[in-house]
Order: structure tokens, then sequence, then C-alpha cells
């Protein structure tokens, strides 16, 4: 198996040394999917944080076979593509949650929304897509709660003495003040994807709308924490563009037009996650998360 570092950084940074057992245990469960679902195996795709890969199923159906760290996140995942059940997001073929895998319809032809270059057409296609998702969550199911993610951010302070550390101050109490309202109980709380953007949505001859999310998280909170990922996305790119500020101002409109929440709000929620993001990117030595936080300065600078 040709694994790449960044792959293998990757599941041992996050999972320490339940990650190195299954980075042990990861030819066997590629055998075990192969032989229970009669799959021939193909290319990984680029990996991040789960082994994902090509297959042909015996009847030559072109599938894709996707397995995880065990880990709630993998477990939502597939309630939720369960829930879609095809609408909006790719269907969900198979699943064997003791072993956290599941094979996934192959979207066709599979491009990503980074394929098309106007920026604004690609934001109003976000928006159908998302909307398409977005639904009441059964409380009984294992969704991941929105406020859970955020909470992770009360250790920021008591970790840093008192203090922001390498966050910006000015961002770190932006987002205290703001959270309170927009986690508030009271808000709508429904099921949304969790990571939207543009590269984890696809053309597809069977969408109507010619567009599919995938990898969905499966979270319960505000719908419109869902445009968070989307702002700061492309990644890296969206800051070399020629003017990331403008482009912004213009996503917010489009996004505040076909979604109903004002620009204000929703660039507000996109403070949130880039602190979030950051967060979650930034190693214990103080490195990581520069892009997330210069996308906080470029939000921040947006006239809504």
């Amino acid at each position: 198996m040709q694994l790449t570092d960044t792959f293998l950084h990757n599941i041992r940074n996050s999972f320490g040394a339940q990650g190195e057992r299954w980075l042990v245990d990861l030819p066997d469960l590629l055998n075990k999917a192969a032989r229970r679902w009669d799959l021939s195996l193909g290319e990984p795709f680029l990996l991040s944080y789960n082994y994902v890969c090509a297959a042909t199923r015996s009847d030559g159906t072109q599938v894709v076979l996707k397995i995880g760290v065990p880990n709630r996140e993998i477990l939502s995942e597939m309630t939720a593509l369960r829930l879609f059940d095809g609408q909006g997001a790719c269907r969900l073929l198979e699943a064997d949650d003791q072993n956290y895998t599941f094979l996934l319809e192959r979207l066709d032809p599979g491009q990503m929304l980074t394929s098309l270059d106007d920026d604004e057409a690609r934001t109003g296609i976000a928006c159908q897509v998302m909307t398409r998702l977005w639904r009441p969550a059964p409380p009984e199911l294992p969704f991941i709660p929105l406020s859970s993610w955020f909470a992770e951010l009360n250790k920021l302070r008591p970790g840093h003495g008192g203090g922001t550390g390498p966050f910006p101050c000015w961002l770190v109490e932006r987002v205290e003040a703001l959270l309170p309202d927009l986690l508030h109980p009271s808000n709508p709380q429904m099921l949304i994807h969790g990571d939207f953007h543009h590269f984890n949505v696809l053309n597809s001859e069977r969408s109507a709308c010619g567009w599919l999310a995938i990898d969905p998280k499966g979270v319960v909170g505000p719908p419109a924490y869902e445009v968070g990922p989307l702002l700061i996305n492309p990644w890296d790119d969206l800051l070399k563009s020629g003017d990331p500020v403008r482009i912004t101002e213009r996503r917010l409109a489009i996004l505040s037009e076909h979604l109903g929440f004002t620009p204000a709000h929703l660039r507000d929620w996109g403070l949130c996650h880039c602190l979030l993001s950051a967060w979650w990117d930034m190693d214990e030595s103080g490195r990581g998360g520069e892009y997330p936080l210069a996308c906080a300065e470029m939000l921040a600078k947006a006239g809504v």
C-alpha cells in the first residue's frame, strides 16, 4: 500500500495509538470489504483522514469504498447519508458499522465545484445543494451537536494562561461575544452537512441541479453555520484571488438572498468558523492555523 506522508501524519496526529493500530489493520479491513461486497479495489483518492478508493462491483458498477478510524464522525456520516437517501448527497449503498466501512455511489462525471471559474455561479449552486440537505434531525440518531465543536474553544484561554496565545485577541473576544446568541437553544436546530465547501460538492448526472454533496459530517445546529467552511474556500486559493474582500461581499449577498439570513449574520458565523478551524489546525507548538486566521481578517473587512 502506498500511503502518503501527509495521510500517515494526519492519522497519527489525530488519533494517536488508535490511529497506529488502524493503519496496521487497514490492509485486512480492505480485504474484508472486498470479500463482503465482492469488490475489485482501485487506486485511492487524495487521502486526508479516511481511506477512500475507487472500486468496482461484480456487476461492473463503479463505486467508492471508504474506511475510517473508529470515531463518532464516521458513524454520524453514515447515519446522515441514510437519512439523506440520495437527496442532495451521494447515496450510501452498503455499510459495515462495526468496522466503520461503507460503500458509496460513484458520482458521474464527478468534478468538484472548483472546476467552475465563475464564483457567483459556484455560490448559487452551493445554496441549492445545501438547502436540499437541511432537515429536522430525529433526536434518537447519533448526530454531532454543533455546540460540542465550539465547546472545544473553552480550552483556548486556560491553555494560554488566560490569554489568547497565537490567536488574535480581537477575534477570540468577538467570537466569545457572538457564540451565546448564535448557539442559543431557541435557534432552529437542523441536520446540516457540517463541512460544506467547494471540494465536497461534485457534479452528477443524477441530480436535478447537476450537483451533489459528499462527505457530510452529520451535524445538528443552526443551519447558517453551513456557510462557514464555504466562505474560506477554496483553501488557499481564495486569498490569492485579485480581491477576496469583494468576492466575499458578493458571496454574502448571494447567500443571504438564497438562504434568508442577513449578510451580517452569515459573516458572524464565518468568523466563528475561522477561529474553530484555526484551533483545529494549530499544533501544540503554536504552528498552523495561519490560513483561517487570515480569512478572519479578510471577513472582518467585508462591508455588510
